[in-house]
């Protein structure tokens, strides 16, 4: 045989062997981008050999000017695999620069709380159906934004772990009830699931969805923070027949997100559309989602709360960093408070009128470690929500196409073929193993710290490096109001000295309108 006869064979075997590949890389359903980019999806493991993304969480720090994806996703991967997560050679990190944290440590550790334990009751006086939620739970994500088999993934794994699953504003589909795990009704602007023909709510709809015993809280989205005071549009190119099924909405026409509620124009008219949706829900837990804005809003919703004496059972605050979703670039940057900030305002100002021992309080914007449930705690929180992590575990590699339809993982996508790469039994085993290690490390980081039961977190477990270098409380770098002390006639005095001038805010807000 000549040397043109071996070009040849060698280039047929070439073919045989990369035709082998592409074919097994179709038929498996462990890797949905090799699923969806036979062959070709290969130079994304090459790439992460050259510069693995776990290379990247070992050199560089949690500092806040490092994205998010390269300081944290790969943890997410580590857990959600099953894969140690540990760190050789300690922290690489600056420990002098400006904003580092640390936890303090006891010299006597206790051992780590049952996980089991890691639980906090939601649910007041007029409640009659508390519900016992983790410490940690999958955020807001619609069925439309996230594809079928990504909601099945979430919710299997969610019912394996024992924890609960935000459905997002796009209403309880099929998909969220397969599995049976527990979930939080989000109620939008556009009443998704209880909704009349011409967009308002319906009482009858929503009892109907409301009693199912799936069905643990009911929240009502008055913000979210990825785009905080906006509305938002399902173009009707993307509204499938099962999409306008769940919604509640006509095919073949944009499925609108209006930017303000119409069951409720002003904060006592919240507080009366709460007690509503209680009575029609058979007494589940009943609250409310925002992203904090205008802090007079705030303060309205306050004195509606003390004027009406009807308490919602838990408010989850959205901090302005988060959001999993497209939106515009100007509100991603720019809008609302961060969480931080936010949550400690809602838990200062609840603390203020006495009430922060009958309302919850959740928190959502980019907590993914342990650590993030640590200080979301020690900051004012209850519990955590999630949404990019659990999105990373089920294979988000954030390609940022979420708006596109094009998600290459299948993950934000109703693309059939490309959906089809997740497959929803492996990657439910995923969230629930990202779920459990993180907790599990959560335990760990207690037992450290001296502290048997998550209820004995205190304020001033954390340290944080100021600008000036100094370590002290991160507490004592946000606000702080005495309890009670806004039910005096010094409240605005107080505000003024605590907030920087805000105490004009307390004195502009009404109950009766924003």
């Amino acid at each position: 045989m000549g040397p043109g006869g071996l070009h040849v064979w060698l280039l047929f075997a070439l073919f045989l062997f990369f035709s082998w590949i592409g074919f097994r890389d179709l038929m498996q359903n462990q890797h949905a981008v090799l699923h969806n980019y036979p062959l070709t999806g290969h130079l994304r493991f090459l790439f992460e050999f050259i510069r693995p993304e776990i290379r990247q969480y070992f050199l560089e720090s949690d500092n806040e000017e490092i994205p998010f994806s390269r300081a944290q996703r790969a943890l997410v991967y580590q857990r959600a695999k099953g894969a140690s997560d540990k760190r050789p050679f300690g922290t690489l990190t600056n420990m002098y620069q400006p904003n580092v944290e640390v936890l303090l440590q006891k010299g006597n550790p206790t051992s780590a709380p049952d996980l089991n334990s890691l639980r906090v009751s939601v649910g007041g006086s007029r409640c009659t159906q508390p519900y016992a939620i983790s410490l940690f739970n999958i955020s807001a994500m619609s069925f439309g934004a996230l594809s079928a088999n990504a909601i099945m993934a979430l919710n299997r794994g969610a019912q394996k772990g024992g924890f609960a699953h935000d459905t997002g504003e796009g209403s309880v589909s099929s998909y969220h009830r397969k599995y049976g795990g527990d979930l939080i009704w989000e109620i939008g602007s556009g009443y998704f699931g209880c909704r009349t023909q011409d967009g308002r709510f319906d009482p009858e709809r929503f009892k109907t969805v409301a009693l199912e015993p799936q069905i643990k809280m009911i929240e009502i989205k008055l913000s979210q923070g990825a785009k905080p005071g906006h509305g938002g549009v399902l173009p009707a190119s993307k509204v499938t027949p099962e999409i306008a099924l769940t919604r509640g909405v006509p095919l073949g026409e944009d499925c609108v997100s209006p930017a303000s509620h119409s069951a409720f124009k002003s904060p006592i008219e919240l507080c009366l559309f709460i007690q509503e949706l209680r009575n029609l829900s058979n007494g589940k837990p009943v609250g409310f989602k925002l992203c904090i804005g205008n802090i007079a809003d705030w303060f309205a919703i306050v004195k509606a709360m003390l004027e009406s004496k009807i308490y919602p059972d838990f408010i989850v605050v959205d901090g302005s960093e988060g959001g999993t979703g497209a939106a515009p670039v100007e509100f991603v940057d720019n809008m609302g408070i961060p969480m931080r900030d936010g949550l400690r305002l809602v838990h200062s100002s609840l603390v203020g009128v006495g009430l922060r021992d009958q309302i919850r309080i959740g928190v959502a914007g980019k907590i993914v470690s342990a650590f993030d449930i640590m200080r979301a705690l020690v900051i004012g929180a209850d519990w955590c929500n999630s949404a990019r992590g659990f999105m990373f575990a089920i294979g988000c590699i954030q390609s940022r196409s979420c708006h596109t339809d094009h998600c290459p993982t299948g993950v934000a996508t109703q693309d059939r073929l490309r959906q089809g790469a997740l497959n929803p039994l492996d990657k439910s085993e995923r969230v629930y193993r990202f779920h459990h290690e993180t907790l599990l490390a959560f335990a760990d980081m207690c037992a450290a710290a001296g502290i048997k039961t998550h209820q004995e977190i205190s304020e001033d477990l954390i340290l944080r490096r100021n600008q000036q270098g100094k370590l002290q409380g991160l507490v004592d770098q946000l606000i702080k109001i005495p309890p009670g002390s806004l039910l005096s006639d010094q409240a605005e005095h107080i505000l003024d000295e605590q907030m920087l001038g805000l105490g004009k805010q307390w004195h502009e807000a009404q109950p009766n309108v924003w």
